[in-house]
């Protein structure tokens, strides 16, 4: 049940999002305070969740291999969907979209096996404060740009149902995965989220909310810090 309401609280937000931006005001600067937090937040959550409790399971140099590979595949794919397909049709807008969410909702879905409540509420609470402003932002600039409401609102939904299970998939069929093995996972999606904070979600808080972001990003980190010994 715990894994059902995170799920659905976290691609809800992609919803909640979706609607602010399309039919509500969205500051650019309020934007980007909020997805540093989120992305000190993820930090934190990636690092002690993720990468962490890897070291405990498997070789410092496996658990460097697969962080650093799960880093070079997001960043690989993320260059074909912007520089290869355009991030301006609705498959690379939907693509890309996509691509940013899957690590985070797999390591979700993978932190939610054994992990205590708070830590996973941090990492939990990190990823729907991203997923709100991203969502809110990518809706408001695609009704900007001609397509429907009705659309747009659509194409986040269709999204959000991706997402969703992406991190049921990490949960269910990672459970009677070897430790060994689900610590390397765990790893991966870490380095991808990783690499999706330094591509994505920090150039994007600073574009928005300038040095105010260095701020933000240190209150998200100590929150989840605070969460995480809390658990």
């Amino acid at each position: 049940m715990l894994t059902i309401i995170v799920i659905l609280a976290v691609s809800g937000a992609l919803l909640l999002g979706a609607a602010w931006g399309i039919y509500g005001r969205l500051s650019k600067a309020l934007e980007g305070f909020i997805v540093a937090v989120a992305g000190g937040a993820l930090i934190i959550s990636a690092v002690l969740e993720l990468i962490q409790p890897a070291t405990e399971k498997a070789s410092l140099w496996a658990v460097f291999a697969f962080v650093l590979l799960g880093a070079g595949v997001f960043t690989g794919l993320a260059y074909l969907v912007k520089k290869k397909w355009g991030s301006d049709s609705g498959g690379g807008l939907l693509a890309a979209i996509t691509l940013d969410g899957i690590p985070e909702n797999l390591a979700l879905g993978v932190a939610l096996i054994g992990s205590g409540p708070m830590q996973v509420a941090a990492l939990a609470g990190s990823i729907f404060l991203s997923n709100l402003p991203e969502a809110a932002g990518g809706a408001k600039e695609m009704a900007k740009s001609g397509h429907s409401k009705a659309k747009v609102f659509g194409l986040w939904a269709a999204t959000a149902v991706i997402l969703s299970i992406a991190a049921l998939a990490g949960n269910l069929l990672m459970t009677d995965v070897p430790e060994s093995i689900l610590a390397l996972i765990k790893c991966f999606a870490g380095g991808a989220v990783v690499a999706s904070l330094a591509t994505e979600v920090f150039p994007k808080a600073f574009k928005e909310d300038a040095y105010w972001a260095g701020i933000a990003t240190t209150i998200g980190l100590v929150l989840a810090l605070f969460l995480d010994q809390l658990g």
